[in-house]
């Protein structure tokens, strides 16, 4: 394999000692075979009962019995290869790499040139996945506003389009009609030149939802099966809410949210063994004063880390939650929820974390700006993954029986030869003596983000597409802006 973008190995936050983990494991299989799950779709109800589930179409409740969970886990891949459209930004999830990208599906966003907030637009998907492009530490773009300057019939192939055309990383995204599914599917295959050539790189992965407490809907499990159907990845998140949709226990949501997610990875391996598919978590609490949900709260990177020990224990990799805020504005606020929810997950070796990116005020709003400070506090967090390498080379013993008593490191060649790759060197972060600050115009953290944002939506040049597969492109789907 060519090089891939660049991996890290999480996994020293461990949330549960490993016999908390089984615990949680039992119980979950318990209400799969006790309670059960509400299917309101009946053709994913008979996909279970031909395979042994235990049903009641009147009630639409499936029983999963543990046999069935069990072939389920052991036939989903344990590697998940998500490409980019160039090699270099090839995901490879696996054990405890850790990736962190955008995510979100919002419909406002801070204006870089006003501040103000507005309606996202097709722009804005064409912007946000520009700066995905530039950023080092973003390894992914899922899909993160929802233009509103466009028809509901054209939302799903304008999302897809003009993020592939502003960055060549993975593209994940959420869908809203079959017929827009089918669209970027056949677009996707228009790109890739060929459904073979999209299955053995698919630079294109979706997420469908499954419902807490316990139910899978209508239309996204008709969109799972249509994806497992034709071959391209997928996760199958659920997001229940500590004290709303789940119990108010940590322990109570990762349970209900394992039970949720392996439910619909179950679903998939029914129809299509072996097909790649992550375990998925948003999971979060509610604010027990507001009763709005929090995105930015300590508890929501708790419960996301010990859904990634669930999805290590069975070793699917997992679509995971971190770096959010539920500030306004890119201020303090933003800066310490998205630091410690991003750092926590990471630790625990989530593999494909997205949401960790630009996004404010409860998952409802992007900015351009905050997306250029994330992208530091996630190569911090990931410097932390890093951890600390020890062998005779980093101990450096000879190296300073050499320097001695009252000499200097700094002019030594280990110096030189091991600084850049020790130490993280920030591009928005200010480390000059107050004096150089002020003298260049004391700009705070926000101030120097928004120039760097300006900059990467003005100079930075995509890979995109070739002029004669642009105009094919806007000729078969007329739809796009």
């Amino acid at each position: 394999m060519s090089k891939v973008f660049q991996q890290y190995q999480g996994g020293s936050n461990k949330v549960f000692p490993g016999d908390k983990v089984k615990e949680i494991h039992e119980a979950s299989v318990h209400l799969m075979e006790k309670v059960g799950v509400k299917v309101h779709n009946p053709r994913a109800r008979q996909i279970f009962a031909d395979h042994g589930a235990q049903v009641d179409h009147g009630e639409a409740i499936v029983k999963i019995p543990r046999s069935m969970l069990e072939d389920a886990v052991a036939a989903a891949p344990s590697r998940v290869l998500l490409c980019g459209r160039e090699e270099k930004n090839d995901l490879v999830l696996e054990g405890t790499n850790t990736y962190l990208g955008t995510g979100g599906t919002v419909l406002y966003t801070l204006d870089l040139d006003t501040g103000e907030r507005r309606p996202t637009e097709v722009r804005d998907v064409a912007g946000y996945a520009k700066m995905t492009d530039a950023l080092e530490n973003v390894a992914f773009f899922v899909i993160n506003c929802y233009p509103q300057d466009v028809a509901t019939e054209d939302v799903d192939v304008n999302r897809f389009y003009h993020s592939f055309a502003n960055t060549s990383k993975h593209v994940m995204g959420g869908i809203y009609t079959m017929e827009g599914l089918k669209d970027v599917i056949r677009l996707s295959e228009e790109i890739a030149g060929g459904k073979a050539n999209l299955l053995a790189r698919p630079f294109v992965s979706f997420i469908t939802l499954i419902m807490s407490p316990l139910v899978m809907e209508v239309t996204y499990t008709d969109f799972l099966m249509e994806i497992v159907r034709y071959g391209l990845p997928l996760t199958t998140p659920a997001e229940p809410l500590a004290g709303a949709t789940a119990p108010v226990t940590l322990a109570g949501t990762v349970t209900i949210n394992n039970v949720e997610s392996l439910a619909g990875l179950v679903l998939a391996q029914l129809i299509r063994k072996g097909h790649p598919t992550l375990y998925g978590t948003t999971s979060s609490i509610m604010d027990m004063v507001t009763g709005t949900y929090m995105a930015g709260a300590i508890e929501s990177a708790l419960i996301n880390a010990g859904c990634a020990q669930m999805a290590q224990y069975y070793e699917i990799p997992i679509y995971a939650t971190g770096g959010m805020s539920d500030s306004k504005i890119p201020d303090c606020q933003a800066g310490y929820e998205s630091a410690a929810t991003a750092m926590i997950v990471a630790l625990a070796g989530a593999n494909y974390i997205h949401d960790a990116f630009g996004l404010l005020e409860f998952c409802t709003t992007l900015s351009y700006e905050k997306m250029v400070i994330d992208n530091e506090i996630v190569g911090m967090a990931l410097r932390a993954v890093r951890g600390i390498e020890v062998n005779e080379e980093t101990i450096a013993a000879d190296i300073i029986a050499e320097v001695g008593p009252g000499g200097n490191f700094l002019a030594h060649r280990h110096t030189a030869g091991h600084v850049r790759k020790e130490f993280f060197f920030p591009r928005v972060a200010d480390r000059q003596m107050r004096r150089d600050w002020e003298a260049s115009g004391s700009a705070d953290t926000a101030a120097r983000a928004k120039v760097m944002a300006e900059e990467i939506l003005r100079e930075h040049r995509p890979l995109g597409f070739a002029e004669d597969l642009e105009a094919l492109l806007r000729k078969n789907y007329a739809g796009i802006k």
